[in-house]
């Protein structure tokens, strides 16, 4: 089982590099067969994370497995270390089911005209951007954590600067260089770290429990930690390049942007910063909560400046900003520093991944057919609009709709009510009453969020009745979109209808992290 972990590295990068080879003289015959070995590759590693998932040990979630840990650079004690528990797991599951529904839809739905790059370029910088998402979440060095975080900007940059629309050249540019900044950041806080703890293993980190470092070592990693994670999460105020990229980039770079790389911050705070430099975190646990609680509502007031008639609001930028809303509860969890808060946390983590994805899949499908993503346009050219015209997408988006808004029954409900009772609660040492009144903040954020949602639904679905129906009739559900999307809309319903079995897995884990034991 040990080699489990390898492979689901070497199979996408082999993938990747086997794009380089000639795929015919035709190029049209070319690009359909890079598109399928695109969906065959992505499809065994998502097989591979199936048969983990299977053999984990469940019995035993806080425990690392399928562990490699092999020598790497000897001489600053670097160590090729690779290892899965309960946290990473639902995570690299995750991630390997939106890689692979990405690479259907792209059989069918990706974008071509002049001046694109040909479909061989984009199922290598596909498979290339899994290979740095899966190994963020396997590696356990802090280093090869560093590395994983920097290997999965330049694929996604050229997939919003070659295969996106609009201004996609200068949102490609903000996106590298926020994040690349932030990446800078944060590598000087490992750097810290590992020269005065003298090692960049993570699990021996994370049992010493900040045992080796003072607290001013802890509280100037803890804010180069905490300030370069925040730039990918994304939180408030570091989080503006993200609406640019989100309306820029192709379907499948948002749904891979919103689902898995926003995740990829938040993880880092978990795994890295709550066990490792726990008097650090305690310090700036205040503060973080308080940009949480902001950027809660920050983001819901956007969407509803967004939503209004007249606005003139696009509707992927819409889900762009309720994207910094909702990882607002996860931050709010985490810097409530107890176990249901970080539950909370993982648990909205994998939600916001299942239910934004579909959400940029639909939003891509409407703009797809009607050729815009603008809400006066939608509402007013769609008449009857999407009940009435596709109703199948209709009732998928308004199912998204309501999952999003924290609907119970539906994955949404879970992790921002656990975010919301950690923060009720915080840890010992925490100013209980500002922790509750970001709870009280965060409150008014889910009634904003649900007032934004039902106007989409209202305007997107049922139209403006006072505009006449002058689309055409639009093909509703096709196949390649039911299959690249029911899997997300069942999985929404089996975490919010049995939220156990991802909260059996991350709480030990958790429990763990938080003990140091």
């Amino acid at each position: 089982m040990n080699a489990v972990l390898i492979a689901l590295l070497l199979l996408p990068l082999l993938g990747a590099a086997a794009t380089l080879a000639p795929f015919g003289a035709d190029p049209e015959a070319a690009d359909r067969r890079a598109l399928r070995l695109g969906v065959a590759v992505t499809g065994a590693v998502l097989l591979l994370t199936v048969g983990l998932a299977v053999g984990f040990d469940h019995g035993t979630p806080s425990r690392m497995q399928a562990v490699t840990d092999l020598r790497w650079i000897p001489a600053v004690n670097v160590r090729f270390h690779l290892g899965v528990d309960g946290i990473s797991l639902p995570l690299i599951v995750l991630t390997a089911l939106l890689t692979f529904l990405c690479a259907v839809y792209s059989t069918k739905r990706l974008p071509s005209g002049e001046g694109t790059p040909s479909a061989r370029s984009f199922t290598g910088l596909l498979l290339l951007l899994e290979v740095g998402m899966l190994a963020t979440f396997a590696v356990l060095d802090l280093v090869l954590f560093f590395l994983a975080f920097e290997i999965v900007l330049i694929p996604m940059y050229f997939l919003i600067a070659r295969w996106g629309s609009g201004q996609r050249v200068p949102a490609a540019n903000r996106f590298i260089l926020y994040t690349l900044l932030g990446s800078a950041v944060m590598l000087l806080g490992f750097l810290l770290i590992g020269t005065q703890a003298g090692t960049f293993d993570m699990t021996e980190l994370a049992a010493a429990h900040g045992r080796g470092l003072n607290h001013t070592t802890q509280v100037i990693a803890a804010l180069a930690i905490v300030v370069g994670l925040a730039v990918k999460a994304p939180a408030w105020p570091l989080h503006s390049w993200l609406p640019d990229a989100h309306t820029a980039a192709p379907t499948v770079g948002s749904v891979l942007l919103a689902g898995v790389l926003l995740k990829m911050g938040t993880y880092g705070l978990v795994r890295v910063l709550l066990p490792i430099v726990p008097d650090g975190t305690a310090t700036f646990a205040p503060y973080l909560g308080a940009f949480a609680a902001v950027g809660i509502v920050y983001g819901s007031l956007a969407c509803l400046a967004l939503a209004r008639p007249g606005a003139k609001g696009d509707l992927k930028r819409l889900i762009a900003y309720s994207s910094v809303g909702h990882m607002g509860f996860v931050l709010l969890g985490i810097a409530s520093l107890t176990p249901v808060g970080v539950n909370g946390a993982l648990f909205a983590n994998i939600a916001h991944g299942l239910i934004t994805g579909l959400l940029f899949f639909l939003v891509g499908a409407v703009k797809d057919r009607y050729g815009t993503a603008d809400l006066d346009t939608l509402a007013g050219a769609t008449g009857a609009a999407l009940y009435g015209r596709a109703p199948r997408i209709g009732a998928l988006l308004a199912f998204a709709a309501v999952a999003s808004l924290g609907l119970p029954g539906l994955a949404g409900f879970w992790g921002e009510l656990l975010a919301m009772f950690g923060a009720f609660d915080p840890a010992a040492g925490l100013s209980r009453p500002a922790f509750v009144t970001y709870m009280v903040i965060a409150g008014l954020g889910t009634l904003l969020t649900a007032a934004y949602l039902l106007v989409v639904v209202k305007r997107v679905c049922m139209g403006d009745p006072d505009q006449p129906a002058v689309a055409a009739e639009i093909p509703d559900l096709r196949p390649y979109e039911a299959v690249s999307w029911t899997p997300l809309a069942a999985l929404t319903v089996v975490a919010g209808l049995w939220p156990a079995l991802l909260l059996g897995l991350s709480d030990p884990a958790v429990k763990h992290l938080l003990g140091g034991g």
